[in-house]
């Protein structure tokens, strides 16, 4: 960390016109963006979110209300901007990049999505692991692919999105097996589920769980019980970071593709921001974990990428009132003595 930059920065936060301190945690953000970036005039450019897609073979299982189609249908209101994400990329100016990582289906040749599927789903996990070793490498090479597209195209702020019915199923076992939390704890009721549901899901997640004998690889365990989603993600981190760019973490299964990443490269934590605190249980924990301050909570747990969208012009007013608000010196405004 170079520690003159970062004194370079705070000097330049604290004179601005405002009493000291007096924008929070816009003044953290303002401190790790322009480190980040290696400059006191740190600057965004082309935001973007890419939302991975993928099946899982233990929806299978009953883990989830849904059905497995509903991932296809989801897709296809991404692609023809229906969704939640859409209208929040859209609001904020965000572009918004959709990637078919393993969908069990055909989407033909449209054009408005990437095609990168690695297999039709991953396999049910009560009988093997989600996917090889070579499948589970090859995703988080496409991952850290489509992101360096995305950095050439001159981006250097990005988030990460998801839809694959059945993957915070995946991200609890990840969870639990990086974390060392119990299965209990890491499990919520992701999308839908009653009461009834929730003790269901858990039980069968034990079963998976017990299944595997693991020594901490953090491969291993993406490959055992992650989605070609969570993969391709683990594999965007690395590259962003690597490229050096910003990074808007989301919720649940998205973090759990973090928890992978930094058990990789421990520096990406450097570069990421977490835009808000998941309403499934278990993503408090898993920022706890990694000693994370979300920005915002606001009961949302909807997944796509929709808490990096709803969040990005807070991480702009960041930048932006670093660079454009006037210095006491620049005002002739008295500062305290």
């Amino acid at each position: 960390m170079n520690n003159i930059l970062k004194e370079q920065l705070q000097h330049k936060i604290n004179t601005r016109t405002k009493p000291l301190g007096s924008l929070g945690k816009l003044e953290e953000i303002a401190l790790q963006i322009g480190q980040i970036q290696n400059t006191t005039s740190p600057e965004l450019k082309n935001p973007t979110i890419l939302v991975f897609a993928a099946d899982h073979g233990l929806a299978d299982a009953g883990v989830s209300p849904f059905p497995k189609e509903v991932t296809e249908q989801m897709v296809l209101n991404f692609l023809n901007d229906g969704a939640a994400i859409n209208v929040f990329s859209k609001q904020n100016e965000i572009n918004l990049k959709v990637i078919d990582a393993g969908v069990d289906a055909d989407f033909g040749n449209d054009t408005n999505l990437i095609h990168a599927k690695i297999a039709n789903g991953t396999k049910n996990i009560l009988e093997s692991a989600a996917m090889t070793i070579e499948e589970c490498k090859k995703a988080m090479k496409t991952g850290g692919e489509i992101v360096e597209e995305q950095f050439k195209s001159g981006c250097n702020i990005i988030g990460f999105g998801e839809m694959g019915i059945g993957n915070t199923s995946s991200a609890s076992l990840i969870m639990s097996k990086i974390t060392g939390l119990s299965v209990d704890e890491c499990t919520g009721k992701g999308t839908g589920h009653d009461d009834e549901g929730l003790k269901r899901k858990k039980e069968i997640l034990k079963q998976a769980f017990g299944k595997y004998q693991l020594n901490g690889d953090p491969i291993e365990i993406l490959s055992t019980y992650g989605g070609f989603e969570i993969a391709m993600m683990t594999g965007s981190f690395l590259k962003a970071a690597e490229l050096n760019m910003t990074i808007m973490v989301d919720g649940f299964i998205v973090t759990s593709a973090l928890l992978v990443a930094q058990k990789i490269n421990p520096e990406i934590l450097n570069n990421c921001i977490y835009t808000h605190a998941s309403n499934e249980q278990g993503h408090i924990k898993m920022l706890e974990y990694l000693n994370a301050q979300p920005i915002l909570n606001l009961e949302m747990r909807l997944g796509e990428g929709t808490g990096a969208a709803v969040v990005y012009p807070i991480i702009k007013s960041a930048v932006n009132f670093l660079n454009q608000m006037a210095s006491f010196e620049d005002a002739g405004v008295s500062n305290k003595d």
